[in-house]
């Protein structure tokens, strides 16, 4: 085992290195391009074998995708934002193929406006598709997962695309410190792909499925794939505990931090859990007790070990970076669906922050924690609050003068 200083993007290529995948159907965008750009050096040297192919869209890209898998081949892709969006088509068609493989996304937000900054709007419109999703807080966690989900979409039991998310910029262009596991471990770990069934033979043609069906034929299949993809919670229980005999790094569905006896914990996803816990610690230093729940598996949705995670605990604040229009946060509205009807739920407090890359200081996680503290006390739910100062409302309303003054619109003033 050696150790790199790597980007969240070098983490993902290593993964899919080191899972040894035979092809990569590829089409670049921002933040995901050096992904690919690192696959295609490595398979131009010779480091890799296999192929890399640039197909003219991302749709294009999962339909080559699925259809490698479907032949038995272990396949790699990676897209971010619009790229996912105009993948959006094949990306709900290929689960139902029931072809294993791992997409790599670089959240980025979404127009309009347009911005290359991160939130996971992106990644939360695809929840609903079919996909096993795997979110990640940092670049060795990013590497390790693209390894573990191999593992969970080859399940015999399972046999869907995997999703494995970071956030862009903030973590895919950011270095750190990452464990490269030797290729003999990895070997052990996750062993050549069997696909069993889901194969295609040219001499030996089989239909796997029909492209047309009536109601209740259609009902059936599509249960039959929510089932599989509800079995990737044993599935990836079942990774996470061999990923860790082997390397010693332990994944759970959800992690927490210094939750045993927080009475507030922040609820979140991807890498800006990294300030939370920052956040909980200066909060701890002064007494108080706050802790942190961070779902890595959003689908399947762990709803056992959330509920487990929020036992006792008397409010919550939930952080949204997305923000589904005329509701709110998609987090907060999942998780009161995953606590409804249940014994001594605790308060949630729903706050959505970080659009479009947006900071959310370490005072604002003071603030959101102190917030919660006296909703669960008054037992008054606050309103969805938007992570936003008045500072930056002003900055925002002043450049809008100063565009209307030179568009010479009467009465506009800086």
């Amino acid at each position: 085992m050696t150790r790199a200083l790597l980007t969240g993007n070098g983490a993902a290529a290593w993964g899919a290195r080191l899972a040894e995948v035979d092809y990569v159907p590829a089409f670049p965008i921002t933040p995901q391009t050096e992904i690919i750009e690192t696959l295609a050096g490595w398979y131009a040297s010779g480091a890799m074998q296999g192929r890399l192919t640039t197909l003219e869209s991302e749709h294009s890209m999962i339909t080559a995708a699925a259809a490698a898998a479907a032949t038995g081949a272990r396949v790699f892709t990676a897209t971010s934002s619009q790229g996912l969006l105009y993948a959006m088509e094949m990306m709900f068609a290929t689960p139902g193929w029931r072809a294993p493989f791992v997409l790599v996304n670089v959240s980025r937000a979404v127009a309009t406006p347009i911005t290359l900054e991160p939130d996971h709007t992106d990644v939360l419109a695809a929840r609903d598709c079919g996909f096993v999703q795997i979110h990640c807080a940092n670049a060795q966690e990013l590497l390790d997962s693209v390894l573990i989900a191999y593992r969970v979409a080859e399940h015999p039991g399972v046999r869907v695309p995997v999703l494995v998310n970071q956030d862009g910029f903030y973590l895919s262009f950011t270095r750190e410190p990452v464990e490269l596991p030797s290729m003999d471990s990895v070997r052990r770990f996750l062993p050549a792909f069997a696909p069993g069934e889901v194969a295609f033979r040219a001499s030996k043609p089989v239909s796997q499925a029909v492209a047309v069906l009536g109601g209740a034929s259609y009902s059936y299949f599509r249960y039959e794939l929510h089932l599989a993809v509800m079995q990737a919670l044993v599935a990836y229980e079942e990774a996470a505990q061999a990923f860790a005999a082997e390397f010693g790094r332990r994944y759970s569905a959800v992690d927490t931090y210094r939750c045993d006896d927080a009475e507030v914990v922040f609820f979140m996803i991807g890498s800006f859990a990294a300030k939370a816990g920052d956040a909980v610690d200066r909060l701890r230093a002064r007494g108080e007790r706050v802790g942190l729940v961070r779902p890595r598996l959003l689908r399947p949705y762990p709803a056992d070990a959330v509920r487990e995670a929020l036992r006792g605990k008397r409010a919550v604040a939930v952080i949204d970076q997305n923000l589904s229009m005329g509701f709110g946060g998609v987090l907060y509205a999942e998780l009161a669906a995953a606590l409804q009807g249940r014994p001594a739920m605790p308060m949630l407090c729903s706050y959505v922050g970080g659009l479009g890359g947006r900071d959310i200081r370490v005072e604002e996680f003071f603030a959101m924690a102190a917030e919660s503290r006296n909703a669960a006390a008054s037992g008054a739910v606050p309103a969805t609050r938007l992570l936003y100062s008045g500072g930056e409302l002003r900055e925002v309303r002043k450049l809008q003068a100063i565009a209307a003054a030179e568009r010479g619109e009467a009465g506009a003033r800086p």
